[in-house]
């Protein structure tokens, strides 16, 4: 981490950049050494700027195109990028469980190597691997009930019952401890999901809600739950980059899948800031662009990627300690 070129001193870390893009029907290119972003009005074509070295990721959706000019100078700015569905949606058909938006990663692979050290020191052994995973699942359900719990959010309409809430918090913590493997946590993690939708629906008097899968909801809270989901995978990919992570070394959505590691870090924030502004804005009829605004404000507002980044950072840190300190016991 110290021999950082003199060239980087200037970059704005990935932990306080503030854009997240979602763009569709116009084209990625590089225009008078600036990378923007062509719509067509008419007959006319306007050139809106990306402020790259501020923005840690851009999903592009329905009638998007990149230029090979454009991949470079975001690859240089560490920007990823994620084609996505129209709204940013899934891509491919698939559940939510698999990658369904193809990521590209910046192509410089000197990240630091620190983390990814730590991380794989433990990630073989089951036990440990386990202790990482609750770790995870402790400070997601730690940010949620901050997050559920401030004033704004009551005043803003989502009125939920906070005893209620601490309640079932409480029950997921110790069935979190108790947990005697992956399949427990991600058991008592569907249970709790379940849970908050009907606290979610509650809170604002949706009605009747059913999560649906695949992408199929029509209504509004399932259409802006999807939407908002993918800005959080694209806050996780980023997270993983930044510590030099691979994707594939989940920690709780299994060892094979393709991107798990991406789908660990977006929980420690999808419920706590997704959730709760998916009911709200479909309560209150906003369009696709106002969801999606109001999303990113609360995401750089709680400061959502930094905290991805140091809790993957303290797992990292305190599992791998954990193994050598077995090792010295041996």
């Amino acid at each position: 981490m110290e021999d950082i070129p003199a060239s980087d001193l200037k970059t704005i870390l990935h932990s306080k950049r503030a854009n997240i893009y979602y763009l569709e029907h116009c084209r990625v290119l590089v225009n008078g050494g600036r990378v923007e972003y062509v719509t067509d009005a008419g007959k006319r074509q306007l050139y809106w700027n990306i402020p790259i070295a501020n923005t840690t990721s851009i999903l592009l959706g329905t009638g998007t195109s990149v230029t090979q000019a454009a991949m470079r100078e975001l690859a240089k700015a560490g920007v990823l990028l994620g084609f996505a569905g129209g709204g940013g949606t899934p891509l491919f058909s698939a559940n939510e469980m698999d990658m369904a938006v193809a990521w590209f990663s910046p192509q410089s692979e000197y990240r630091p190597t620190e983390y990814l050290q730590a991380w794989v020191r433990f990630w073989f052994e089951e036990a440990l691997r386990l202790k990482a995973a609750k770790a995870l699942q402790r400070a997601r359900i730690l940010r949620l009930r901050e997050a559920w719990g401030q004033r704004a959010l009551q005043e803003a309409g989502f009125r939920v019952d906070i005893k209620r809430l601490d309640d079932v918090l409480d029950r997921t913590l110790r069935q979190i401890e108790l947990a005697p493997d992956t399949v427990g946590l991600l058991t008592e993690e569907a249970r709790l999901t379940k849970t908050l939708f009907k606290h979610a629906v509650d809170a604002v008097g949706y009605g009747e809600f059913s999560r649906a899968k695949r992408g199929t909801g029509t209504d509004p809270a399932n259409r802006f739950l999807d939407h908002g989901n993918y800005l959080a995978y694209g806050l996780g990919a980023t997270a993983t980059w930044v510590l030099g992570l691979p994707h594939g070394l989940a920690i709780l959505h299994g060892k094979t899948r393709r991107g798990g590691l991406v789908f660990d870090a977006a929980d420690l924030v999808k419920d706590a800031v997704i959730l709760p502004q998916a009911f709200l804005s479909a309560m209150k009829g906003d369009s696709e662009q106002q969801f999606r605004r109001n999303c990113i404000e609360s995401l750089t507002r709680s400061e959502s990627l930094d905290f991805m980044i140091e809790t993957l950072k303290d797992i990292a840190l305190e599992t791998a300690s954990q193994d050598s300190e077995a090792q010295g016991e041996i």
